[in-house]
């Protein structure tokens, strides 16, 4: 049975790295350049930081950017509000739109992004973005808050439309994709079928109705599921036992693996940036791409 100190290198609590924000989220790492990647969603930037450099714009604007992943090239894919699309950037800058309607109608505001090893991408679509400060103007054009895949042939498929789904992670094997329902405060797991389809949902934890969690999922090499709930990041056994709390003096929004050996933990809440050094890693994103493998235990 995991204790949160076989977790944990120090302290219970995340450390502050950078402030001064108006709603940090889509935190993700940049193995490449040894740093990281997050949007402020009202400032309609990404932004991009590490230690060493110190902060940086790197893209303004941003269709307020949400959710964030890398590909299996190391590009990122983001979640745009205001463009109510899902789009990869290039390597020169230029976006390449790979999701924006499905049968006809807009999707509502993509909101959080993975990518399975074999290069299909999986992303929420719930209506949190529909509003001026957060995303653009305009009404749901879908008659569901979806849950999506576009295969590795661009196909956009509706896997789940039963939930209102925000974060979401894959498990080590990706035989399971874990989503938060922030409606209903709880984080549901679904078993991947052969071809990349899913299982119906079933509930996997409850964490906070009526508190804004819980929103970014991440799980560690172990299985481990961490989620953002008030006080900071929940952390649950496989089993769905919960372990602790690391705490977060600000409510978190979202939350990404990083650092040399994938055991740093980055946390954007509110108007802030958080680390905190673990004894686990996590998985990276698109852990299948050359130099980007889960390290070995």
């Amino acid at each position: 049975m995991t204790r949160l100190d076989d977790i944990l290198t120090g302290r219970p609590e995340a450390d502050l790295a950078v402030r001064g924000f108006l709603f940090t989220e889509g935190p993700v790492w940049d193995a490449a350049r040894h740093c990281l990647s997050f949007s402020d969603i009202p400032a309609d930037r990404i932004y991009q930081w590490s230690p060493a450099g110190g902060l940086a714009v790197a893209r303004a604007p941003s269709g307020k950017s949400n959710g964030m992943t890398r590909d299996l090239e190391g590009r990122l894919v983001v979640c745009q509000h205001a463009r109510r699309r899902v789009v990869r950037i290039e390597r020169d800058g230029s976006e390449t739109v790979l999701a924006d309607a499905f049968d006809g109608a807009r999707l509502n505001s993509p909101n959080d992004v993975v990518m399975r090893a074999d290069g299909s991408v999986y992303f929420t679509d719930p209506p949190y973005g529909l509003n001026a400060v957060f995303g653009a103007e305009g009404e749901m054009e879908l008659p569901f808050a979806g849950l999506f895949r576009i295969g590795v042939d661009g196909a956009l498929e509706a896997l789940c439309t039963t939930i209102t789904p925000n974060g979401l992670a894959f498990s080590p094997d990706e035989t399971l994709l874990y989503v938060a329902d922030t409606e209903l405060g709880a984080l549901f797991a679904f078993d991947v079928l052969g071809g990349g389809d899913l299982s119906p949902p079933r509930l996997f934890a409850r964490v906070a109705p009526g508190m804004a969690a819980p929103d970014g999922v991440k799980v560690d090499r172990e299985g481990r599921v961490y989620t953002t709930g008030p006080g900071g990041i929940w952390i649950f056994e496989p089993s769905g036992r919960q372990v602790g709390i690391i705490g977060v003096p600000e409510l978190p929004a979202n939350l990404a693996w990083g650092g040399s050996e994938w055991r740093d933990l980055y946390i954007t809440a509110r108007t802030s940036l958080y680390h905190v050094r673990l004894a686990v890693a996590g998985i990276p994103p698109a852990r299948a791409a050359a130099g980007l493998e889960v390290p070995a235990p």
